[in-house]
């Protein structure tokens, strides 16, 4: 087994922390840790009960049609499994993810945690099947392995290294579901019909699709329970088999509880879907707009009339004022305006570069940067804005290779019609 842990800060984990979630959700919440309080309070030990993940991800991607495994496919430039790891290092109560790649692919997946600084990620080497690859994960989290830093859960998550959309209140949802029956799975409505053929490729009979659900990723178990499983079951279900749940259901008796799954579960499969894949993305990156201001509060400030407009125009575009940086950068903001007024220098565009940099946000996502400048036309010669211009397209030259794109906007106007500009 290879532990994958670079050092250095790292990204801040993003995405939606659980003091996000309803009523409902923290409810289940409390009462997943209820039972683990009472038996740590017993012991003398901690509180919150011990989750992991595993992630198989050993696939060729044959229905991909490409020369790479679907996992290993770039989305923005960034492979698709990274955005899944990101989706679950976001979730602090899960405190180990084991990825299960082949012997092949081991170094690959090395680079990609290393380049993306991904953590707590423990890689294991894949089986030729799923089912396999899962057992391979499970045998690292149960067995004590030298320079291992994983401990045995009390429940794991099993997700597919090509469902990058999943959500906290999903994997919180399975995971209480799991402490209580032993075994929970997220399900959706079927789309299709499902019929089954004769021998002679003619129609012998129809499910009725009310009654059935198509099964989805992630499923939870208690530990033992999934572990028990795979340890009883044959040749042929590690072969052939890919319905975990039913593992639990078939060797250890154990019924698992149903969950439904959110629309964004679904499993990057065909080429198409890196198409929609990347959409998604797109759209998420963009909902959030941050407009770093300069430091007085009077209204009369400029940059309120900017902050104004764009709240008017972009209606679905969330607009903050960025008195706080670091808490903005936690909030996963990719796109900025800095404000200047009556200042043509790059001090405060700077020093939100620099912040970005030591954030290493924009190794994730490209961070989108508008430098504007409110600057009298009067009082700035013609020779002075051509010097901003080229200034603004060095900076913009040297921050794009470290995935920050800068543009500048210079407005010139005569600073006594400041309030007729402002009307």
């Amino acid at each position: 087994m290879e532990s994958g842990t670079p050092g250095g800060s790292g990204p801040a984990e993003p995405g939606p922390r659980l003091r996000g979630l309803g009523g409902a959700l923290q409810a289940a919440w409390a009462s997943l840790l209820s039972g683990a309080q009472a038996q740590a309070q017993a012991e003398g030990g901690c509180c919150a009960p011990a989750v992991a993940a595993v992630l198989p991800a050993g696939g060729s991607g044959e229905r991909m049609g490409v020369p790479t495994p679907k996992q290993f496919c770039p989305i923005l430039e960034r492979p698709l499994i990274s955005y899944t790891l990101q989706a679950l290092e976001r979730v602090r109560w899960i405190k180990d993810i084991v990825v299960a790649v082949t012997g092949g692919n081991m170094e690959a997946m090395k680079g990609i945690i290393q380049r993306y600084q991904h953590k707590r990620i423990s890689l294991v080497e894949a089986g030729v099947t799923r089912h396999r690859s899962i057992f391979n994960g499970l045998k690292a989290l149960a067995e004590s392995q030298p320079n291992s830093r994983l401990s045995r859960p009390e429940v794991v998550i099993i997700h597919d290294a090509v469902r990058p959309f999943v959500e906290e209140d999903v994997l919180l949802k399975v995971v209480t579901a799991a402490k209580e029956h032993g075994a929970a799975g997220a399900i959706r409505p079927l789309v299709s019909t499902v019929i089954s053929p004769s021998s002679d490729g003619c129609l012998d009979h129809s499910l009725d699709r009310t009654k059935h659900r198509a099964s989805e990723m992630p499923q939870a178990f208690l530990f033992d329970v999934i572990y028990e499983a795979y340890q009883q079951c044959s040749d042929y279900d590690l072969e052939f088999g890919t319905e975990c749940l039913q593992l639990a259901l078939k060797y250890c008796h154990v019924k698992a509880k149903l969950v439904e799954g959110s629309p964004d579960l679904w499993k990057v499969t065909y080429k198409r879907d890196l198409y929609a894949a990347e959409s998604i993305i797109k759209e998420r990156i963009s909902q959030q707009m941050c407009v770093v201001m300069d430091t007085k509060e009077d209204e009369e400030h400029v940059g309120r009339c900017l902050e104004e407009m764009l709240k008017n125009e972009l209606n679905h575009v969330k607009v903050m004022s960025g008195r706080d940086l670091q808490q903005v950068i936690l909030e996963q903001c990719y796109n900025f305006v800095c404000v200047n007024v009556m200042t043509s220098d790059f001090e405060k565009t700077q020093k939100l570069l620099n912040v970005l940099d030591e954030s290493n946000l924009s190794i994730l996502y490209p961070v989108v940067v508008i430098s504007v400048h409110f600057l009298d036309n009067k009082s700035i010669p013609f020779g002075r804005k051509m010097e901003d211009l080229m200034q603004i397209k060095e900076l913009a030259r040297e921050v794009k290779k470290r995935n920050i794109l800068l543009c500048g906007l210079l407005i010139y106007y005569p600073q006594e019609n400041l309030h007729n500009f402002m009307d």
